[in-house]
């Protein structure tokens, strides 16, 4: 069995996160332990999921993490529209970023169905 470096839903994770963290490091001070830390926060947690769920012997509790990982995926959704209403991003880093989210949301909801089957 491969390991979850192999599989392309936590590749593209995990290129999310290091973007996350990218664009987060030019943030306000004042938003350090704020809305950085919960940012960066909710974005490892969505590869760091979806490694642990590949490792889980059950359809059902390989699905919980990945539902897990989707949840995790939506509070990075909304962290980059506060990040763009307060203009800590540029309307083409948030569009990046946004589609980069939702090609993750695919991928991610694909595994999710074959984990249930």
């Amino acid at each position: 069995m491969a390991g979850f470096q192999d599989l392309k839903v936590w590749q593209e994770a995990h290129r999310l996160v290091l973007r996350v963290y990218e664009v987060t490091a030019s943030f306000p001070d004042a938003e350090r332990y704020g809305l950085v830390s919960q940012a960066q926060r909710a974005a490892v947690s969505i590869a760091a999921n979806i490694a642990e769920g590949t490792k889980r012997n059950t359809g059902p509790d390989r699905a919980r993490f990945y539902v897990i990982a989707d949840t995790s995926l939506e509070e990075v959704r909304y962290y980059l529209i506060l990040s763009r209403d307060l203009q800590y991003v540029t309307m083409g880093e948030y569009d990046i970023l946004w589609e980069h989210a939702a090609n993750v949301g695919r991928m991610l909801n694909g595994l999710l169905r074959s984990s249930r089957q």
